[in-house]
């Protein structure tokens, strides 16, 4: 006879009704493109309430390391890994991990399906992959770093406009002031840093991974980075790239549109993590395709009027 303790198990671990349909659409996903298929989702768009009341958790963090561990133990690594990103980026030393860890558990047998969005950092993983998949409704971004919540080059020529006009004019300084105050005296020379880190990172996975064997590996990485990483030709860290564009500088994009199974599967796993992350207290989602999950989730409490 079962007992209570096993019971209780088996509930927990079937979860609840967003769980299982999810869990359904994820298995279906691997066995139509019979690879290892892991969805990292974050739910910053859908709880944006908690986010502004200074929640965090939704960017990619060194806690991701835990789930992505925890998803990848029991998998078959010669299946190559399919990674669903839905993620507004975040912290770029833990990208760097990640990326290492993946890499170190599938080589370059790595694709990124992006539903639709992956920005900044997410961005940057997906440009760690052999090949990106998207459809016309995704979108990646540009991958300058994050300072203090800021992009790191709006930081940097924010300084330079502020240098420039009062080395033209010193009655500027008192305009300046307030604004240059907000912020540390090392923030400059840190963002720099971030800059250069994270375009030498993408042209090194691009170079080893998406045009790996190709002759003209570097100077294509070199390309990409210089479109992604200009601030001057993206104009907003908050720029939408979709397909199309990410083709036209250079990307390798496999458009869902391609094949009506791989999208129908691709785009109902999607639906069911958004919908897992606006009507449960999920906040975060890392899970494979056998049910293996890691979910982050937040007391969901929505602010009162008055």
């Amino acid at each position: 006879m079962p007992s209570w303790d096993k019971v209780q198990g088996e509930i927990k671990a079937a979860g609840s009704v967003h769980d299982v349909v999810r869990r359904q659409h994820l298995a279906k996903l691997a066995e139509v493109t019979g690879r290892n298929t892991i969805v990292y989702y974050s739910g910053w768009n859908e709880k944006q309430f908690l986010v502004s009341q200074g929640l965090t958790g939704a960017e990619v963090n060194d806690s991701d390391k835990n789930g992505f561990m925890a998803t990848i133990h029991e998998l078959d690594r010669s299946r190559g890994l399919d990674l669903l990103l839905h993620t507004p980026g975040g912290n770029v030393a833990a990208t760097e991990s990640l990326v290492h860890y993946l890499r170190a558990m599938f080589g370059t047998d790595i694709r990124v399906i992006v539903p639709q969005l992956a920005m900044s950092a997410g961005t940057m993983i997906a440009l760690s992959a052999k090949a990106v998949l998207m459809g016309k409704h995704s979108s990646l971004g540009p991958i300058d770093p994050q300072i203090m919540g800021m992009p790191a080059h709006a930081l940097v020529a924010e300084f330079t406009t502020a240098a420039d006009e009062i080395r033209k004019d010193p009655a500027a300084i008192p305009v300046w002031q307030p604004i240059l105050a907000k912020y540390p005296p090392t923030l400059i020379g840190e963002s720099q840093k971030a800059i250069v880190w994270a375009e030498q990172m993408v042209r090194e996975w691009l170079a080893t991974g998406m045009y790996l064997g190709e002759p003209d590996a570097e100077s294509r990485a070199a390309a990409v980075v210089s479109e992604l990483a200009s601030h001057e030709l993206t104009l907003s860290h908050d720029r939408h790239i979709p397909a199309e564009k990410a083709k036209e500088i250079g990307i390798i994009v496999e458009m869902l549109e391609a094949d009506d199974e791989l999208q129908e599967a691709v785009l109902s796993v999607h639906h069911a993590c958004i919908q897992t992350l606006a009507e449960t207290p999920a906040f975060k989602i890392i899970e494979n395709h056998m049910g293996v999950g890691f979910i982050t989730s937040v007391r969901m409490a929505p602010p009162t009027a008055g």
